[in-house]
């Protein structure tokens, strides 16, 4: 059976969605995921696909977060992965922004 199969049959709602069984992102390399996803890149990514409704809030569904294009793990050197994981600890969007930039180019 296929992940998608797995997942609909392990979960009610389409909506959810496993990062960690779908990415195989263990849990240390998950901080560095958070501080990807925290990142103004990823918001640029999502923002370009949904409505922004009043207040700045995105509408948007789970389909966007898989349009987020995201390095394997191992491609990510060492102070970036650092910078990541420590702007998602402290929820510091300017430097998980500025890490995800560096990651980007």
């Amino acid at each position: 059976m296929d992940l998608a199969h797995r997942l609909r049959r392990e979960s009610p709602s389409d909506d959810l969605v496993h990062l960690n069984e779908i990415l195989e992102w263990d849990v240390a390399v998950g901080d560095q995921l958070g501080g990807l996803l925290l990142s103004d890149v990823a918001n640029l990514f999502v923002g370009a696909y949904c409505v922004k409704m009043r207040g700045g809030t995105y509408r948007f569904q789970a389909q966007y977060l898989r349009k987020i294009r995201v390095p394997a793990p191992d491609a990510i050197d060492a102070p970036t992965a650092s910078a990541l994981a420590q702007a998602f600890k402290d929820r510091d969007r300017a430097a998980a922004t500025d890490a995800a930039a560096a990651l980007y180019g």
